[in-house]
């Protein structure tokens, strides 16, 4: 039976006589859904929500995706936001009037499916303060034309004359846009672009010529002005020496420059067609730079093999203001390459190295001489790395972020170092080889841990589990966010642990864990459990084998109060068809559900199906 909130007279009279100010002081301390769950609680309640949505100046709406009815209530008599992001898988062009306003300076439209052409041109007339503006979209080039997307982009652009941010995002295809982009923009994102027309691109920016065309994205009448272009990021066909020479050359004022390819073929080395030594030295000559991401797309099956060491060691001598570093897909480079970057670049606070085959612990052997003011640092797939990194780490007193997914030589005695990292909040563990002790010491640690990843940690099993949630320590009083997915030694006693212990876990993902029955999803979801601990926001039951169809009453009120995305693919809760989850999502408004086999909150592949 359905729970419902009863409010006695008594308490009516009083909330009715204290002064609205007051209570709209109260609600600048609660989350939006604790505001929008006291409206039907009485008149004055009601009076004071309205008002306090009616100010509100900042909306993130990017967890759930809000129907146009929805929406017109959260922001249809605002007229002084400033910020909005919004999660617009269900919203069309006739939503564009309620959240496109006069006030709005900052603007984030994610998972755009279903708009046209005339999104653009429409936000151009209403927006005219609008400074940052972020689109990521999957347009229907084969209802409307690429000429209409190049006439309403530019209509908007040539409206919002602020503009500092643009970003776009565009999904299947590659289509030619034109765009004339103001010469206030400062920070520019484009996805896709091929590399040769991001060069002319980039020249254009400092020459002022006109007609460069660019499949995804792409410029025209290029105004002079815009080499005060402070931020670029490209995700491209291919990273070469020669796009790295026009962006030097060119946009001299550069602080943050984020360069992502994927070729389709490997780059020739007779043709010298790939990013080599000499492109890195190049960049060196860019003295600004703070933030640097060089990244070959994991997916690729090339590397960058015509950079070593020597490259490595140029651009770190040269950009020795260097905070933020990425770089993946570079083979060929070894421990004095990273070694030269620990040290060179003293005010390094955040260090990624993906696919790095020829790093290991010899690297971090030095870290007392290195920056102290690291605070992240993720050795993504670099097979090479042991625990003895992992203790090393422990002279980091300032990390907060420790990602070692894919170190499948980290063992226990790293774990013994990581729990006594005070300010660490993040740690992704995934496929290491860790036990149940090296959980259990884990549990009794100093570290305020929030976000765990423990997937595919084969030689764990709810022993550990238990044992970490019920250590002394802080972990089971600060986690949030808990990845326990690919373990074969989880079952229904590891996730019942977690429901009854973890008062803070907002998101849970247990998928391809086989041994999870009924049992752990009316743990999960009980009622009993939201008593003095946070609703469970998303939960990954992907692959869930062991749950049966009768599973589904679980997910009914008042179990899973709060829930906004719920993962259901390739488990029995589908045997019976789609239908009852439709019915599950009218009764909870709010709630995505996911019956692909996407990650928590579909955010990579969204485009490519429908969630209910």
């Amino acid at each position: 039976m359905e729970k419902t909130v009863r409010v006695g007279s008594g308490a009516v009279e009083l909330v009715e006589t204290l002064p609205q100010a007051l209570l709209l002081e109260i609600m600048t301390k609660l989350d939006l859904e604790s505001i929008c769950s006291l409206a039907p609680l009485c008149k004055s309640l009601r009076s004071s929500v309205s008002k306090s949505l009616s100010s509100l100046s900042k909306l993130d709406l990017s967890d759930f995706s809000p129907t146009i009815c929805v929406l017109n209530g959260l922001v249809g008599k605002n007229e002084v936001i400033k910020s909005l992001t919004l999660d617009c898988r269900q919203l069309d062009d006739s939503s564009i009037k309620v959240f496109a306003k006069e006030s709005i300076q900052e603007l984030v439209l994610l998972r755009c499916s279903m708009f046209s052409s005339y999104v653009f041109s429409a936000i151009g007339r209403k927006c005219p303060r609008l400074r940052m503006f972020t689109v990521e979209m999957s347009p229907d080039y084969e209802c409307e034309s690429v000429l209409a997307y190049n006439n309403a982009i530019g209509q908007m652009l040539q409206s919002c004359l602020k503009l500092e941010s643009l970003s776009i995002k565009l999904h299947f295809g590659n289509p030619t846009i034109q765009l004339i982009l103001p010469k206030t923009v400062k920070a520019l994102l484009l996805q896709p672009v091929f590399n040769r027309q991001a060069m002319e691109l980039i020249h254009s920016m400092r020459s002022g010529e006109s007609d460069a065309y660019f499949p995804g994205v792409g410029m025209s009448s290029l105004r002079p002005m815009i080499n005060c272009l402070q931020s670029l990021s490209l995700v491209l066909t291919k990273i070469t020496d020669e796009l790295l020479f026009i962006i030097t050359s060119n946009l001299q004022l550069l602080v943050e420059l984020c360069l992502e390819d994927n070729p389709p073929e490997e780059p020739s080395l007779q043709l010298q067609s790939d990013l080599s030594n000499n492109g890195l030295q190049m960049l060196g000559t860019s003295r600004n730079l703070i933030r640097l991401s060089l990244t070959r797309d994991r997916s690729s099956k090339t590397t960058f093999k015509r950079v070593n060491d020597v490259g490595i060691l140029v651009l770190a001598e040269g950009c020795k203001r260097l905070e933020s570093v990425r770089l993946g897909g570079f083979s060929k480079v070894t421990d004095a390459g990273y070694v030269s970057i620990l040290h060179s670049c003293k005010n390094l606070k955040k260090l990624q190295i993906v696919n790095a085959l020829l790093l290991s612990d010899l690297a971090f052997h030095d870290l007392a001489d290195a920056p102290s003011s690291i605070v992240e640092l993720r050795l993504i797939s670099c097979n090479l790395i042991t625990s003895e990194t992992v203790e090393l780490l422990s002279l980091c007193k300032k990390l907060q972020v420790l990602d070692l997914s894919g170190c499948r030589s980290v063992a226990d005695v790293g774990l013994n170092a990581i729990s006594r990292l005070c300010k660490l909040t993040t740690l992704n563990l995934c496929r290491a080889d860790i036990t149940d002790a090296g959980l259990s010491t884990l549990g009794g640690g100093r570290s305020p841990i929030e976000t765990l990843c423990l997937r595919g940690c084969k030689r764990i099993t709810d022993r550990g589990i238990v044992k970490m949630l019920n250590g002394d320590g802080l972990l089971s009083k600060t986690l949030v966010s808990l990845d326990l997915g690919y373990l074969p030694g989880a079952s229904d006693k590891a996730i019942v642990a977690v429901a009854e212990v973890c008062k803070e876990l907002s998101n849970l993902c247990i998928r391809n864990c086989f041994f999870i029955t009924d049992k752990s999803i009316s743990a999960l979801g009980s009622p009993e459990r939201s008593k003095g601990k946070r609703s469970l926001r998303k939960l990954d039951l992907f692959n869930c084998c062991g749950l049966s169809s009768t599973s589904f009453r679980f997910l009914r009120s008042p179990f899973f109060c709060g829930l906004r995305w719920l993962g259901v693919g390739s488990t029995k809760l589908l045997d019976k068809g789609k239908d009852r989850f439709l019915e599950l999502a009218r009764d909870k408004p709010g709630l995505s559900i996911c019956t692909n086999g996407c990650e928590i909150g579909c955010k990579d592949g969204w485009q490519f199906h429908e969630c209910i």
